[in-house]
Order: structure tokens, then sequence, then C-alpha cells
């Protein structure tokens, strides 16, 4: 059986995967010609196979990617190989959902402002007054600064995409007390956690974004959730709330979301993912006080690349016995 990698793999990696395939001949290719020169005869591939690639490999069965998005790594020739494809979804859920919480904690405790405020040497309370319940005019009632917060315990996110990430970020935010609901292609197939309160279909996503405070985009980029949230879609949320993207810069039309908050819309977004990375310098999303930027880093962790190591091993010996492989994509959806 002989199996070829391409980007080669460091020599720990290497010895992982040859014991996970024993007999098998594995190719650790240093080069695409090394690479293409390897796969007459090979049976799987893991790594980034091209068009020239799969053209020679006569034999191929299988191909594992490196990665857990498939936009930038799907080609026609591909997509109608009877191969299969797997990818390495899975790895991130926790480590990104923790992420989103902190989005979701800068927007209700208003940290995102006094970071700002800190460089600035800025003592002064969001709302301008102090953090105190006006008793005097009637219970319950709150000043400025009381209202520049959000009590999460009453507070609501919808979640777009209720796979691996979109559970484990509803998982957090129900310890917070938050009331959680999800829209994803497949409802069916997800049994609802009893700290979500429903789960539907992608044709109820409208009605999610007018209900929820927060909107957290989970989602892949596939040709379905492509400039998803576009001018129209941005309208049908609340001008009370916030837009979380941590899923596919493509999902979200920037010039869209640009307008939209400039135009009082939106009370903030926070961005993870853009549709051109790096944001250029001069986008006009930097200016913004209500909106947190980060660099594509929401899946950093050090675990990941241990358990990215641990699941393509575990998938080498699967295959090698002849038992099913993990994260098996549907080439024609990208997930």
């Amino acid at each position: 059986m002989k199996i070829v990698i391409h980007p080669p793999v460091d020599a720990d990696r290497l010895a992982l995967f040859r014991a996970a395939a024993p007999g098998a001949e594995i190719v650790n290719a240093a080069t695409p010609d090394e690479a293409e020169a390897a796969v007459p005869g090979t049976v799987a591939f893991l790594g980034k196979i091209t068009p020239a690639m799969l053209a020679r490999a006569d034999r191929l069965r299988w191909v594992q990617t490196f990665t857990a998005s498939l936009e930038h790594y799907l080609f026609p020739e591909l997509v109608d190989h009877p191969c299969t494809l797997t990818n390495t979804r899975g790895l991130f859920g926790d480590v990104i959902a923790d992420q989103v919480m902190g989005y979701v904690l800068c927007f209700a405790r208003n940290l995102h402002v006094y970071a700002r405020r800190q460089l600035e040497r800025r003592y002064e309370p969001e709302g301008g007054g102090s953090a105190r319940v006006d008793f005097a005019s009637g219970p319950g009632v709150v000043n400025a600064m009381d209202r520049a917060t959000i009590y999460l315990p009453r507070a609501t996110m919808g979640v777009v995409g209720m796979g691996g990430i979109g559970l484990e970020v509803a998982r957090r935010a129900s310890a917070f007390g938050m009331t959680i609901r999800g829209v994803d292609r497949h409802p069916d197939r997800i049994e609802t956690p009893d700290f979500v309160d429903r789960i539907e279909g992608v044709d109820r996503l409208d009605d999610l974004l007018a209900w929820s405070d927060f909107v957290v985009i989970a989602a892949p980029h596939t040709p379905e959730t492509e400039r998803l949230f576009d001018a129209d879609r941005l309208a049908k949320m609340r001008p009370t709330s916030y837009l979380i993207n941590i899923g596919r810069g493509a999902i979200v039309v920037l010039d869209d979301l640009v307008a939209a908050l400039r135009g009082g819309k939106l009370a903030g977004a926070a961005l993870d993912v853009y549709e051109v990375e790096p944001l250029p310098e001069d986008h006009p999303l930097w200016d913004f006080p209500n909106v947190i930027l980060t660099p594509h880093t929401a899946g950093y962790s050090p675990i990941i690349a241990e358990r990215h190591r641990a699941l393509l091993a575990d998938n080498l010996g699967r295959f090698s016995r002849g038992e099913p492989l993990r994260n098996v994509v549907d080439k024609r959806l990208w997930f």
C-alpha cells in the first residue's frame, strides 16, 4: 500500500504516521514535482493534492486534507473523482467557542471600550454615570451606566451552523444563562442538547436574526453560504444586536456590514475572518469603536497541533485496516 504526503511533515509526525499504517510505503514528498512523480500507484494522499497530481493518480481511493475548510482545496476534477475525501473538522470547537465568548463578554461589559480608553489614560465609565440603581426613580430603574451593559441571563444568542463549533459556542453561552437557538442545513441530523432551546432549518434564519441579541456565524464557506449576510440579511437584525463571525469571511459582505454599522442598524460586530485577508489597513472597519477585529486567530491553541496529529494518525490506521474513516465530506457541498 502506497501513501503520498505533501506538503511534507516533520520527522516525529512521519514516524507516528508510519506506526499507524505499518507495512505501508509512505512517500513524504518535499516538492510538488516529487509528489506528482510518486502518485502513480498511490492509494491514499495526505495534504494538498493538485489537478496535475490527481491526473496521474491511477489507484487513488482516499484523500485526507490538512485543513477543515475546503473552499481553497476543491477543484472540479477532485469533486468528480470517486475517491473519498476527509478533512480535519472537529479540532477547534472549544477553542473557537472560547474566543466567541470573549467577544460576547467584551460587548456585554464594554471591555473593548475600556481597553481603548486605557491607552488614552481616560478614567471614564461608559454611559457617563455611576454603576448604581436609581431607586428614587422606581424599582429597577437604572442609570445610563447600567443601560450600557448587557445582563447575559436575559440575552439571546442565535447560532448559524450547529456543527461542532456552533454547539460548543452554545454550551458556553448557556453557562452564562443565555437563551440559545440555532439554524443548520441539516437540523434533523442534530440531537438538540438540553442547553439549546431549538435547532431549526436555514429557512428560519431571518426569524433567528430578528430574535437574537448576539448572532454567531459558525457555518463553513460553501456555495450556499457565500455572501449569505448581505444588506438584506443584515437588515433582519435589530439595531441593538451584535454580529460575530468566526465561520468564514466570504459569508459576510463587508461593504454591507460597514453600511449597516454606519447607519446604526447594528450595535456592533466582532470578526475573526474577512472577505479579503489580511484586512487592508485602509478598510473602514478599523475605525469603528463598536467593532472588534482579530486576525483569523480564533483557532489558535497549543492543543490543536496535538489533535491534528492524532486525527491524521487515527484515519491512517482506519484506512490501513479497512475501517470507516472519520470526517468524510460531501465534495459537492464543500463540507
